[in-house]
């Protein structure tokens, strides 16, 4: 399968249609590293991590098998590698969540309900993280490391946001809504967006008024 980078993609540099000087702007392509993460990143997500090897992606992202081995040392290196990336943008999407909604319950409700969106969306292949501990069950597999990692810091930061709500139990409430979490991103690949993650936002409303209401 081809998303776009194929070797005629490399034959010359893009050029942009304006500059200063009134003349295409050349604009160099993106480093091999760079080109190789790119790729590796949508076909392990698309068709998972066992089922791709390194020879399509070098194919697909127009690179020798020596160009893709001096940037990652292993396939295994390759998977860290794109699960680091998929981790940082989960955490800098939280991150953001929170500064445009201080409010606790504003940010939880916030974060569900896009959650339900993105699971809801053309494409949605399930939660990244779970796929990887699926694929690699070995607990010493670095791709494990970081998926579990995700796991416990989504962990973390649900029962915090939980006292900050003023939950009665905190880590009741945080692993309740670890579990709803969960669920959406596991039943979506079953029942699709007309499913049950339609009632995400209310579900997880539920939890926190059972914690929180007098």
């Amino acid at each position: 399968m081809s998303i776009g980078f194929t070797l005629r993609s490399f034959k010359r540099p893009m050029r942009s249609k304006h500059n200063t000087g009134g003349q295409p702007a050349v604009v160099p392509p993106k480093p091999a590293r760079e080109r190789i993460l790119d790729v590796a990143c949508d076909l392990f997500y698309r068709e998972g991590i066992r089922a791709i090897g390194v020879d399509t992606i070098v194919a697909e992202a127009g690179v020798t098998k020596m160009s893709l081995y001096r940037s990652f040392a292993s396939k295994d290196e390759l998977v860290m590698a794109y699960l680091e990336r998929r981790n940082g943008t989960y955490w800098a999407w939280w991150d953001d969540v929170a500064r445009r909604c201080p409010d606790p319950r504003e940010q939880l409700l916030t974060l569900v309900n896009e959650i339900g969106e993105r699971v809801a969306r053309r494409g949605y292949r399930g939660c990244p993280f779970t796929n990887a501990a699926i694929e690699f069950p070995d607990p010493a597999h670095p791709g494990r490391k970081v998926a579990e990692a995700n796991k416990r810091e989504l962990r973390r930061r649900l029962i915090a946001l939980s006292e900050a709500l003023g939950a009665r139990d905190p880590e009741s409430l945080g692993e309740q809504l670890l579990l709803l979490i969960e669920g959406a991103y596991s039943s979506s690949q079953t029942f699709g967006p007309d499913g049950p993650t339609r009632q995400l936002v209310a579900a997880a409303a539920a939890l926190t008024d059972a914690q929180t209401v007098a």
